[in-house]
């Protein structure tokens, strides 16, 4: 591998990262819900899942899953119901409007693993990243002269992108605390997320 084609390759990932999708709304939901704490564990979630999925696809692991159609149909449904479950959880927030700002956020605080939780399985259940590491990965390796290690490297690219572009937007919510402790503004912005994450679940089930 060339750092010419390895730059290509960074310009792909860059917008692949930079496109909101599910996890992009899950690490809001709990950002809202349990400040910059919940925001970094769900994005700590969402990195290991990537990591995981990356390392499935690089390995050659992913291209049996996919082609397991049982396996595949039965990790999109969880992946979508999940999603759902959390746009749901979202949108009861917004419905009943209970905020008791940074009060609340601290008990948020005890239980991060939910978030943590709540990131990994948003992103290990979507057979979306599977299929995506799946589709770009090839285009920039030639099995004749590559090794997994270069697999690896370009899927822990994106994992490790993610990551700084998900923290760096916890670090903005966080600055701008204040302003989204405001009721109105936080019931918007939950209705806003629980909408897209039963819309990106319904995608998943339908697409």
């Amino acid at each position: 591998m060339t750092w010419s084609s390895y730059s290509s390759y960074l310009v792909i990932a860059v917008l692949i990262v930079l496109a909101p999708g599910p996890d992009t709304m899950v690490m809001l939901k709990n950002s809202l819900s349990g400040g910059s704490h919940g925001g970094f564990l769900a994005t700590a979630g969402i990195f290991v899942g990537n990591v995981v999925q990356g390392t499935a696809a690089a390995l050659g692991l992913g291209v049996v899953i996919a082609q397991s159609q049982p396996v595949f149909v039965t990790l999109k449904w969880l992946g979508a119901a999940y999603l759902v479950f959390l746009g749901f959880q979202a949108l009861r927030g917004a419905w009943r409007g209970d905020y008791t700002g940074l009060g609340a956020m601290k008990q948020q605080r005890a239980s991060g693993f939910r978030s943590f939780r709540q990131g990994l399985l948003s992103n290990i259940t979507n057979p979306k990243v599977l299929v995506l590491y799946l589709s770009v990965l090839p285009q920039f390796l030639d099995p004749v002269t590559t090794s997994a290690w270069h697999a690896l490297l370009l899927a822990y690219t994106v994992a490790v992108l993610g990551f700084l572009w998900q923290a760096a937007l916890v670090l903005l919510v966080h600055r701008v605390r204040d302003w989204l402790e405001r009721r109105k503004v936080r019931r918007a912005l939950d209705g806003v997320t629980g909408t897209a994450l039963v819309g990106f679940g319904a995608v998943l089930v339908f697409e």
